[in-house]
């Protein structure tokens, strides 16, 4: 054991000698000049170092930097600058004064991917035609640098597209490792904070290069994210996934392929690709195995007038800040900048409480004209489609839906968009809707529109049309009807025509019948202020006890119905006795002409007949 530890030291002694000696022999600011040289040769990148260079010899040995940076040819900024950087570099080459690299790390580091960090292309250079199909020069393929590892810790990343905002990655790591064959495994980790949103973002994938720059492939083996902020739910957006992502350099089109994503509780799979021509041209083909909209996007308001919504108690959600701008920007303006052909598919669809299957969507947009050509799906035991367009080419949007709905309960769609209507029923409709702005509360307010809607099922609670004109009428005669408890009006079938104009909703050609009353009429609804003015003709079919003419009379004769005031606490008028009292005018006129008929020839039968002549 002696002999052992005796060896050990030895070796060590050794080994620190020699580290020594080397150290002391080679001077690492003899690579300076040959590092910037090898940069510039294989990237024509301008590499900069600031201060001496230094070596560290453990855990591993190393060349250590002060500040450096590295520019891209003609570039007014660097693309990337950091604090420090230190080469991990192999021993034994470097007794021969050769300088081999197995790592670089960069800590600290600001990488700015922006217009000033372009490389900016010499007018006299010659260009490659498009069609040329000869291979590579061997210097020519491969990446534009050619390390074996890579290291990035706590640095910055700054993204800018043209004029775009920018976009700011921090605390990225990043640990990269690549082979003779230019294959590389890549991990990273960032944080995007921007508009009181922050993401944290994890991945781990396999890049091929070696086809670089024409063709670059990465397999994401492991995405996941985590996103949490303003207009976002509260539980944030967990999510996950693998994708297969292509970069076609001569064609600028970037593929996205075997995409298997999952957000929280929705999942989805497909592919898509774009390229990034002056107005990038997308093509979507997902399709979704569950998506849950409640749990993507944040709650959603009632569109409600500030008096019931203060009254809900709810407590107010964290939303963006606006950011005030010279330039007002047109609504949907971001429409405008790029084509996409997108198809959806999705097993089931949860918006608003309410639960969608067997949903397809197909949208077209051309640069700001976007054309819905399908988005249709089952709701329960009804079906809806939803064709329309939205024009944002102009300074103004115009939106216009051509809704189609059959056989759908109402009720739910009023609970979704929170109208505090209790209806309920099979709703079939075909109308004609338009506006400026897509969302519940611009419905409300601003939009027009024509539509032809039937109702089948239908009961309304709150007020029961037969029991007030039953009750009315016994107020008023000797005619009695069947008690009721049920405090709702119920219609086998109702039918009217609907426009709409900013908040006023017209109902007009109203009919409604089932076996114990029938009804027709008009009125106006105003959606924002939750109130209605509406006046009915109502006939109660059934109910009545006993038999008689004036039974048989209020069978036949309309009673005028008026309902009017908040939805929420309605009120009503009955002309019950008008109709009554002409009912027995009616009635007496018609004996007294009968008696004047018998008795012609009298003098009282002559008085009688001309005073009925001037009523």
């Amino acid at each position: 054991m002696r002999r052992v530890l005796t060896t050990l030291m030895i070796l060590l002694v050794v080994l620190v000698a020699g580290l020594s000696a080397l150290v002391l022999l080679v001077n690492p600011n003899d690579f300076r000049a040959y590092m910037v040289r090898q940069v510039e040769a294989r990237s024509g990148y301008e590499l900069k170092l600031e201060g001496p260079l230094r070596w560290h010899v453990w855990p591993q040995l190393s060349i250590l930097s002060g500040r450096m940076s590295l520019t891209a040819p003609g570039a007014s900024a660097p693309l990337v600058s950091a604090d420090n950087m230190r080469l991990d570099v192999t021993l034994w080459p470097l007794l021969s004064h050769q300088l081999q690299v197995q790592q670089v790390m960069l800590k600290g580091a600001v990488i700015q991917l922006t217009p000033q960090t372009e490389a900016v292309r010499d007018k006299t250079a010659p260009v490659v035609p498009h069609e040329n199909t000869l291979p590579d020069a061997p210097e020519d393929a491969g990446w534009s640098f050619d390390i074996g590892s890579l290291k990035v810790a706590d640095s910055l990343l700054v993204f800018q597209h043209e004029d775009d905002e920018q976009v700011t990655v921090r605390n990225i790591n990043l640990q990269m490792d690549q082979d003779e064959r230019h294959r590389a495994a890549v991990e990273f980790s960032g944080r995007v904070n921007r508009n009181q949103r922050d993401m944290n973002i994890t991945m781990k994938a396999n890049v091929d290069a070696s086809d670089y720059p024409h063709r670059l492939t990465a397999d994401i083996q492991q995405l996941g994210w985590t996103l949490s902020g303003a207009d976002l739910p509260a539980q944030g957006i967990t999510g996950k996934g693998t994708l297969q992502a292509v970069w076609l350099e001569e064609q600028k089109q970037l593929q996205l392929n075997n995409l298997q994503l999952q957000a929280n509780d929705s999942k989805l799979q497909g592919q898509a690709n774009v390229i990034l021509d002056e107005a990038p041209k997308w093509v979507f083909d997902l399709q979704f195995d569950r998506l849950n909209l409640e749990n993507l996007l944040a709650p959603q308001g009632d569109a409600a007038p500030q008096s019931r919504a203060a009254q809900t108690g709810q407590a107010a959600r964290q939303t963006r800040p606006v950011i005030s701008s010279a330039v007002d920007q047109p609504e949907y303006n971001g429409l405008r900048g790029f084509t996409a052909d997108i198809r959806l598919k999705a097993n089931s669809v949860r918006w608003r409480g309410m639960d969608f299957t067997q949903v397809n969507a197909q949208m077209l947009n051309h640069e700001g004209l976007l054309t819905i050509t399908e988005l249709s799906g089952q709701l329960g035991d009804g079906r809806l489609s939803l064709p329309g367009s939205l024009d944002v080419r102009k300074e103004t949007a115009k939106a216009e839906f051509q809704p189609r709905l059959d056989n759908v309960e109402i009720g739910t769609i009023l609970k979704a968009f929170n109208y505090p209507i209790s209806l309920t029923g099979h709703l079939t409709m075909a109308g004609d809707f338009s506006g400026s702005r897509i969302d519940a509360d611009a419905f409300r307010r601003s939009w027009q529109g024509q539509a032809k809607v039937s109702l089948t099922g239908t009961r309304m609670e709150g007020l029961n049309f037969q029991q007030l004109v039953q009750q009315a009428v016994e107020r008023s005669s000797s005619v009695k009807g069947s008690e009721s408890f049920d405090n709702a009006t119920r219609l086998d079938r109702f039918t009217s025509d609907l426009t709409l104009d900013d908040g006023q909703l017209a109902l007009n050609a109203m009919e409604g019948e089932s076996s114990m009353l029938a009804l027709t009429g008009s009125g106006t609804l105003d959606l924002v202020q939750e109130s209605a003015d509406t006046h009915f003709n109502v006939r109660v079919l059934n109910g009545w006890e006993g038999e008689g003419k004036l039974v048989d009379f209020l069978k036949e004769t309309p009673i005028p119905l008026r309902v009017y005031g908040k939805w929420q606490a309605l009120n009503y008028s009955l002309q019950v006795d008008q109709v009554l009292r002409k009912q027995l005018q009616g009635e007496a006129k018609r004996r007294l002409s009968d008696w004047a008929d018998k008795n012609k020839d009298s003098q009282n039968g002559k008085d009688v007949k001309k005073f009925l002549d001037k009523l």
